[in-house]
């Protein structure tokens, strides 16, 4: 009844469609008694190449499917994911798709966000407030302070800041978050890359915000303090450059949302 309730049928006809089977194998496949139903030897059997032999079928249409997708797809991710998330958005997607090339942009996320406005990106990940018809999901980042393991902020009159450009998500809500506490801070760097921002912080200038999912081993995340409070979350995005992408764009943000997502939230 269970099955028949799963496919569509009743318990009458998916009694017949087993006999019709046992039929066809040559010998039972569910012994029953009064209490329960269990599969026999040769039904273990039977189950263990059904599954296996669909198995095979959907791999063999999501295979079919794979062939017929070829292409480019240019995809804008800002800096500090492209060093935690592309790598496994390269490996994998270009595994499943192997006729497909990606063209990839690492920027700041307004720059992202501009470029694809101008029609160069097909799919941008970017940090984004504003609600976007045009995204293909958003979640949330927990942002965190971030420091080496050199740094002494306890001993120093001001608090050592090591910032993006203007226009940068993490600039924002570090210095909106220390000027609400009042608290006494300097800019000491200015990175355009993040690779340039990590090794200012691994020198031990001072300290910076990341994403949580983005923090390399090699730097420490400092717990809040009234020296470093908390930092408010920020809001990523999946964005789409027009409302009716195309199918190769479409499985690229499919695979995305399935794989490197860590929040899903819409």
């Amino acid at each position: 009844s269970q099955a028949g309730a799963v496919v569509g049928r009743s318990q009458p006809a998916m009694s017949l469609q087993i006999k019709r089977l046992e039929a066809l194998v040559g010998s039972e496949l569910i012994r029953r008694s009064s209490r329960e139903i269990e599969l026999t030897e040769t039904g273990m059997l039977v189950l263990d190449y059904g599954r296996r032999i669909l198995g095979l079928n959907v791999e063999l249409q999501h295979r079919l499917q794979q062939s017929q997708l070829s292409g480019t797809v240019r995809l804008g991710i800002p800096n500090e994911f492209a060093m935690s998330y592309l790598p496994q958005i390269l490996a994998g997607f270009t595994r499943r798709y192997p006729d497909v090339r990606l063209e990839v942009v690492s920027q700041l996320s307004r720059d992202l966000l501009n470029e694809q406005k101008s029609q160069q990106l097909d799919l941008v990940i970017a940090f984004n407030e504003k609600t976007d018809i045009s995204a293909a999901a958003s979640w949330t980042e927990e942002l965190v302070w971030v420091q080496s393991g050199e740094t002494q902020l306890e001993k120093q009159e001001y608090l050592p800041l090591i910032v993006a450009p203007k226009g940068c998500t993490y600039r924002d809500r570090m210095l909106e978050t220390l000027d609400q506490k009042a608290a006494s801070w300097q800019i000491v760097y200015t990175g355009t890359s993040y690779g340039g921002i990590r090794a200012a912080v691994m020198a031990g200038l001072g300290v910076t915000a990341l994403a949580r999912s983005t923090v390399p081993t090699e730097l420490k995340m400092v717990k809040q303090s009234n020296l470093l409070p908390k930092l408010k979350n920020a809001r990523v995005s999946l964005h789409f450059l027009s409302n009716k992408p195309s199918e190769l764009v479409r499985r690229l943000a499919d695979f995305i949302k399935q794989s490197v997502v860590p929040v899903q939230e819409g």
